[in-house]
């Protein structure tokens, strides 16, 4: 048993906390619901050809470059207010040590360790000031120091994955003019969603079938709805 444990595998965790997944897979489930919504819509009206492409060529320029925008101010936002936080904790426990220890001996406390062991581990940390000022981060703010997040990677996740998702749709509007594109754009769709939603689920291990359905449904009703208004405006 002795010799089981000692060779017996760690437990190993992904990486999710940098910014980079979430924009991700917000990006390219935007994307795809997004330009399809707008194609179809568009096309609803029944402008020509030609300006349903420009559209949906349109909205994935505008529409990636806003998410990236918006990713990266909030990202920056969010990692200068932690920075600011961190640094005030790091002031902290430099001008007075004794009140930091026993703020971590209380915070050790609340969460059930004995006082008589929570006193210790309190003693035996701050004489690492670093280790202090990561154990004072994680128990007041809920993040990790070292992984603020970054935001220009979740800015080019963002910009990348919508221009993917929106790309999707668009596809049939740039290579065909047979009058075929909306069912084309329609099947396109239908299946990027399914992938995608398939892909969130078993990244998430949540289940990829469940997902699938619930990436579909989101699609189809979006595009349902700007379908219809269009074609409610096109007929007036």
């Amino acid at each position: 048993m002795a010799d089981h444990a000692e060779h017996s595998p760690g437990e190993h965790h992904r990486q999710i906390a940098s910014g980079w997944i979430r924009a991700g897979i917000f990006g390219i489930s935007d994307g795809l619901v997004t330009n399809t919504s707008i194609l179809l819509g568009i096309a609803g009206t029944s402008p020509g050809h030609s300006f349903v492409r420009l559209a949906g060529v349109a909205a994935l320029i505008a529409g990636g470059f806003s998410m990236a925008t918006g990713e990266y101010l909030s990202m920056r936002a969010t990692k200068e207010l932690l920075e600011y936080e961190i640094n005030v904790e790091r002031k902290s426990i430099a001008d007075d040590p004794q009140g930091e220890r026993h703020e971590l001996r209380d915070l050790f406390i609340k969460r059930g360790i004995e006082p008589e062991l929570a006193e210790r581990l309190s003693v035996d940390l701050m004489r690492d000031p670093e280790l202090a000022l990561q154990t004072h981060v994680r128990e007041e703010l809920g993040v990790d120091p070292s992984s603020t997040g970054s935001p220009w990677g979740a800015a080019t996740s963002s910009l990348a994955t919508f221009s993917i998702g929106a790309l999707i749709p668009l596809l049939p509007w740039l290579w065909s003019s047979t009058g075929n594109e909306i069912w084309w754009s329609v099947g396109l769709a239908a299946v990027g969603s399914t992938g995608v939603g398939g892909a969130i689920g078993v990244f998430t291990r949540r289940g990829p079938i469940k997902w699938a359905l619930r990436q579909l449904a989101v699609t189809a009703l979006a595009a349902a709805v700007t379908f219809g208004v269009g074609k409610l405006i096109g007929s007036h």
